[in-house]
């Protein structure tokens, strides 16, 4: 063949693939439009799940934004929030909260202390809430028929009840498996006896992601558990060795437990998109995200990447007994001791546990054009199956 005639002939092909792709690559780059969503996850996520059943997140709480305890364990917003924010939704119900409640775009199963595998203790014995991930789907299974039969009553049901094509349009986000982790390690367990179990909590999320799929979801958001070795609580109750703290503060230990089983997650999302083909699922590396706060706080506009701004005590502002809002007598008095510091922007962690405000904006602001995701999908696109990494 004439060199000439390769040229043309190569040209020719790519052209026609050109061609091809273009309907694929147009459809990647549109938006989603996700109708609602349905969250499952534990406190990192729980916008009231937990306060309606064991009772309100107290003040402090909520001071940030909505200027009074709202149900989350936070100074104002979680991730979740600035997700539905930023997918034109209004924040999401926690399903739990028979209050004042709207779910007529999805619905919040969270729980503040749940795990992936159910805990064998209750919730005043061990800080674990009894709303393990299979419950939450257990209620998600049984909220989709019977907010339908609602919505068909008309007037008031219809205006606060999804849509039934809304089921298989919404964004199902994850955000689970921290508590799994600690609720190992706080029972004296070693690192590798927890390593150990984490691919049967694994082998329970990938159940839950197929039960869902059997309900109509296909778009799928997963998080990845953060690094929890740099979280006061964790490093006030389980201190290590000097040599085993980073430099950024974290307990080295605790923060590969979480890593190992950030490894194992992200293989069984690609586990699942083989056995779920009209599935789109993202894996979201929200741990380099939150490290990155904690490692770089100055590069974020933080000053304190570890210790708690509202605590009580100790090394990190952080006491096991006397949390966030808590109080104690002094002199005979009962007077707040669990105080709020001055301006919790400049923070990282809020309460020894969770993440401020601001940190939470930070993390979204990282995440949402796909950056830290696999495949690299902008949030607003996740309905779109695309080649993963």
């Amino acid at each position: 063949m004439e060199p000439h005639s390769s040229k043309t002939l190569v040209v020719s092909i790519l052209v026609s693939l050109s061609l091809s792709l273009a309907p694929c690559l147009a459809l990647a780059s549109t938006s989603c439009k996700f109708p609602a969503i349905f969250n499952f996850g534990d406190s990192n996520s729980d916008t009231g799940g937990l306060s309606a059943v064991f009772g309100q997140a107290r003040s402090p709480h909520g001071e940030s934004y909505f200027h009074h305890p709202a149900g989350r364990y936070c100074d104002g917003r979680l991730v979740i929030d600035f997700i539905a924010n930023s997918l034109g939704l209004p924040f999401l119900s926690a399903y739990l909260d028979s209050v004042g409640s709207n779910f007529s775009h999805g619905a919040n199963f969270a729980t503040a202390g749940s795990t992936i595998r159910p805990q064998n203790t209750t919730l005043r014995q061990s800080g674990f809430s009894p709303i393990s991930l299979d419950v939450q789907y257990n209620e998600f299974y049984d909220f989709h028929p019977r907010s339908q039969v609602a919505r068909n009553r008309g007037g008031v049901f219809k205006q606060l009840m999804p849509k039934t094509q809304d089921f298989s349009r919404a964004l199902y986000t994850f955000d689970i498996g921290q508590n799994d982790l600690t609720a190992g390690l706080f029972l004296n367990m070693s690192t590798t006896q927890v390593k150990a179990y984490v691919p049967d909590v694994l082998n329970q999320f990938k159940n839950i992601v197929k039960y869902i799929y059997s309900q109509g979801g296909r778009y799928f958001w997963i998080h990845n558990t953060g690094p929890i070795g740099c979280l006061p609580y964790v490093l006030d109750r389980l201190p290590v060795l000097a040599a085993q703290v980073d430099n950024a503060g974290c307990a080295i230990p605790y923060n590969k437990v979480a890593q190992f089983f950030n490894r194992g997650l992200k293989q069984a999302v690609v586990q699942l998109r083989k056995d779920l083909p009209l599935a789109a699922i993202t894996y979201v590396d929200v741990y380099s995200a939150k490290y990155s706060l904690i490692s770089q706080p100055e590069k974020h506009g933080f000053k304190e990447p570890v210790r708690a701004c509202c605590g009580h005590g100790g090394k990190y502002n952080y006491n096991l007994h006397i949390g966030c809002g808590g109080k104690a007598k002094v002199h005979g008095k009962v007077k707040l001791v669990g105080k709020a510091c001055q301006d919790p922007s400049l923070w990282v962690n809020w309460d020894g546990v969770h993440y401020t405000q601001a940190a939470n904006k930070r993390v979204f602001d990282q995440i949402v054009d796909g950056s830290f995701s696999d495949p690299p999908i902008p949030l607003k696109r996740a309905c779109h199956r695309q080649q993963a990494h």
